[in-house]
């Protein structure tokens, strides 16, 4: 009897952490679900959506961030924002770089580089700044959202992923994605 007890509390204790990590990654994954919703593209000449990342803009190598193209921003647009994350890491949705107040002309952000003006957030490194892919093991997703607003955003650098995503939400033009793969030892 005791045991039952027992086991039914653990489950008990099971569940309740998973609803946790599930309820606290629901607005993450509610922007993941839609990578793009109008004529704005995100693309790279690095990878093709859906293909590999190289080896070079991971952990396994430089850690630099990938040159990237937008196309076909909004003329409205005041400002775009940049999130990169991984929504298959063990924890839950993986923030690896978040830029805003990227100067709404800007046509590329070139390899290794943040564009003139724009603020990078911490990441969940812990610090700003591009951190590469660089799963813990199989294959990962590593998905490059770009969204064009009708305004600049008053962030601090030390703002997170959550607090620029509350404040883009009012201010979308338009987004776009682009989605590239990496496992570590190819």
């Amino acid at each position: 009897m005791v045991l039952i007890a027992v086991t039914a509390a653990l489950a008990v204790t099971a569940a309740v952490a998973i609803f946790a990590v599930v309820k606290g990654n629901l607005a993450r994954s509610s922007i993941n679900s839609s990578l793009g919703s109008g004529t704005m593209k995100i693309t790279s000449p690095e990878f093709e959506q859906n293909g590999p990342i190289p080896g070079r803009f991971t952990c396994d190598g430089a850690n630099i961030n990938p040159p990237l193209r937008l196309i076909g921003v909004p003329e409205e647009a005041k400002s775009l924002a940049l999130i990169v994350d991984d929504p298959d890491a063990p924890v839950g949705v993986w923030t690896h770089w978040t830029v805003w107040n990227i100067p709404a002309g800007m046509v590329e952000i070139a390899e290794n580089s943040v564009p003139g003006g724009a603020v990078e957030g911490l990441t969940d490194f812990g610090r700003s700044g591009y951190g590469g892919p660089c799963p813990p093991s199989g294959e990962h997703r590593y998905f490059f959202k770009v969204y064009a607003l009708d305004a600049k955003l008053d962030l601090t650098p030390e703002a997170g992923v959550k607090e620029l995503e509350a404040a883009l939400q009012e201010h979308i033009l338009d987004k776009a994605g682009l989605i590239g793969v990496y496992r570590r030892g190819q």
